[in-house]
């Protein structure tokens, strides 16, 4: 018989087609009462799949008495609770490193948009204002200095692009790492006040909420700028908001938001902000990548008792 699984949110397509040959597979978000449906089944699976944006919660793992192991499309584990995984003996696989070069890519993409203002000028161009008057002056690039608030798997390839542009590369985390040639700062603060461009690249969660508050803005200054390609969560939205209203920083470049898909309204006015929906790691490479390793944590769950990235290491 193949292993009972349940889908806690939707998967892309060709991702659920290929769960639907190896698995019997149950989409829990086609239930019109989910929670009837788990006391009434819950026993039943002994896999979940789940993404970074659906997360799986403690409740949902104690529905599940049989559930053995949770697959996860996507590198963020914040709403993913690890430590009701442990406790409960359930394995979690995830899907790191696929993604970092796709999500290194956006980073500065963001980076060199708000800086050279490439999407305000398309904008300029749009509404024909090029006849009326001249662009106004951006901001250079290359030889400037790039602070990065964390020094993950994304983060290092962050550095490496930025060590490209021959930029001068610095960062902070909670530890310094041994493995890397650029200077630790102890301070996210001091961090700020260096940097031209300051990159989020940080795990979301608890730990991290608001952790580029008012007073990290203020550091960054009127010529700095803010890169978000981690979670929307690490910012303390009004501040950046009123950062970017009052002209105490520059401008941000911003992939992800707290309350996604929703937008603040705010920032739809500033010219000196660049939005995306949440799409760093959406190439058609990254997905791919994402989705074999994604398949390939259930199989080997299944046959060795264990994910081949497993989130609990």
């Amino acid at each position: 018989m193949r292993p009972k699984l349940l889908q806690h949110g939707r998967l892309p397509p060709a991702l659920e087609s290929r769960l639907a040959q190896a698995y019997d597979v149950h989409p829990l978000w086609a239930e019109t009462d989910p929670q009837d449906f788990l006391a009434e089944r819950g026993g039943e699976f002994t896999a979940l799949t789940t993404s970074a944006i659906s997360g799986v919660s403690e409740a949902l793992m104690v529905a599940l008495p049989s559930l053995g192991v949770i697959s996860s499309l996507g590198v963020g584990l914040d709403k993913i609770d690890l430590e009701a995984a442990r406790k409960r003996g359930i394995a979690v696989g995830y899907t790191p490193d696929g993604l970092n070069d796709c999500v290194a890519d956006t980073a500065f993409a963001l980076l060199m948009d708000v800086a050279r203002r490439i999407s305000a000028g398309d904008r300029f161009v749009r509404k024909g204002e090029w006849p009326n008057r001249p662009f106004p002056l951006s901001t250079r690039v290359s030889g400037k200095r790039i602070g990065l608030v964390g020094m993950g798997r994304i983060g290092r390839v962050i550095a490496r692009r930025g060590t490209g542009f021959d930029m001068s590369v610095r960062y902070h985390s909670r530890r310094p790492v041994t493995d890397v040639p650029y200077q630790y700062l102890a301070s996210l603060v001091e961090l700020a006040e260096w940097a031209d461009f300051l990159v989020i690249a940080t795990a979301g969660g608890p730990e991290t909420e608001h952790l580029v508050n008012a007073g990290v803005l203020d550091a960054l200054g009127q010529k700095g700028y803010l890169i978000n390609i981690a979670r929307g969560t690490v910012v303390d939205d009004a501040a950046l908001i009123d950062a970017l209203q009052s002209g105490r920083i520059a401008g941000a470049g911003l992939d992800v938001f707290a309350n996604e898909p929703h937008v603040p309204e705010a920032l739809f006015g500033l010219d000196n902000v660049v939005l995306l929906p949440h799409v760093a790691s959406a190439t058609e490479e990254t997905r791919q990548a994402m989705g074999e390793l994604f398949l390939e944590n259930l199989a080997s769950f299944f046959s060795s008792g264990r994910p081949k990235a497993s989130a609990l290491d």
